[in-house]
């Protein structure tokens, strides 16, 4: 019995050192996957902070490359990078411009004016011959050199002829040139004459249905179809109204045009005033640059800081763009190279020079 009880305390110290064994090595097995779980960030942070995106990089670089040569301001450059560059600027003046329109004018062939005043002056001619004619026959009526019957007939209805010869060819001036024109009666006035003569020319305008007022504009100003910005324009001596163009619907005027370059039947751009003149300033035309759809040019703020500013080009004049507001007058605006310090807004790591 002893012995049994001897064998039964054994075994059951055995087991329990086997379960106390099996508790010591699970909780064992649970320290050491909770010290490698709780180790893992202490390793990522011993081998520095975490890896920078693409997009961080690419903000870091543009970031840096701004510090370098653009701020909020627009672009500054060192006075040795502006003379390297070539840049320079002009200050701006205060202007006074109106709104205008446009039209299209074809200039009248000066054969065309030759003729019709040519014809003038012959029917006038043979009226004050007939009519003088007329005039001595009735004179002589009743003395012994009386012209026969017959014959006073035949001046009354030549000189009768002769008159509705030049009312036709007054009518004829007037419905070609309008009943307006500034020779009025006077068909031998200078402005007729130098028509003829080619010293100025005469052009036939039409504007569109509604775009000018019902008055005819006092003046006008052309330039030449498809000519670049910067052209000289000419201006008109006289502006009346004219007969409807059959060809074209709209409001039709004649103008004589003042100088200029223009030749018979060249087609022209008319620009007409639609309004009070406006206070601005005139922008060079090369001080102008285009940028995703936008004209600017760049103004001068500080020394060595320029500034990029939108322009409004729908107000062109013979110097530049006419600009109301955005740029004061005496700003300093950049003339020559300004396309270069667009290049280096838009892309930093561009160089002024180059």
């Amino acid at each position: 019995m002893k012995d049994r009880s001897m064998k039964s305390n054994v075994v059951s110290s055995r087991l329990t050192c086997t379960v106390t064994g099996l508790g010591l090595l699970c909780a064992l097995l649970l320290a050491g996957a909770g010290c490698s779980r709780g180790a893992a960030p202490a390793a990522d942070a011993k081998d520095g902070p975490p890896a920078a995106t693409a997009g961080d990089k690419a903000d870091a670089g543009t970031s840096d490359a701004k510090d370098k040569g653009a701020d909020e301001e627009g672009v500054t450059l060192k006075p040795e990078e502006i003379e390297k560059a070539g840049i320079t600027t002009q200050a701006v003046g205060a202007a006074s411009h109106a709104p205008e329109t446009t039209g299209y004018a074809v200039v009248t062939a000066r054969e065309a004016i030759a003729q019709a005043v040519a014809d003038l002056a012959t029917a006038a001619a043979v009226e004050r011959q007939s009519r003088a004619a007329l005039a001595r026959v009735q004179r002589l009526a009743g003395t012994p050199g009386a012209m026969p019957v017959e014959a006073q007939e035949s001046a009354q209805r030549q000189a009768a002829a002769d008159q509705a010869a030049l009312l036709l060819a007054k009518r004829r001036v007037a419905a070609t040139f309008g009943s307006q024109a500034p020779w009025k009666d006077n068909y031998y006035s200078p402005a007729l004459v130098s028509l003829a003569n080619g010293t100025t020319h005469l052009a036939r305008v039409t504007f569109a249905i509604g775009v000018l007022d019902a008055a005819a504009p006092t003046r006008l100003r052309f330039t030449h179809l498809g000519e670049e910005q910067g052209g000289r324009s000419a201006q008109s001596l006289a502006v009346w109204s004219a007969p409807a163009d059959p060809a074209l619907p709209g409001r039709s005027l004649f103008a004589i045009l003042k100088g200029g370059d223009a030749v018979d039947g060249e087609r022209l751009v008319a620009h007409a005033p639609t309004g009070a003149p406006q206070t601005g300033v005139i922008v060079p035309f090369a001080a102008a640059v285009i940028s995703a759809g936008q004209y600017w040019c760049y103004v001068e703020t500080r020394p060595g800081v320029f500034a990029r500013t939108p322009i409004d080009t729908g107000m062109p004049t013979d110097s530049g763009y006419f600009v109301k507001a955005g740029i004061a007058p005496g700003a300093k605006v950049v003339v020559t190279a300004a396309g270069l310090l667009l290049a280096r807004e838009t892309n930093p790591a561009t160089g002024a020079a180059d």
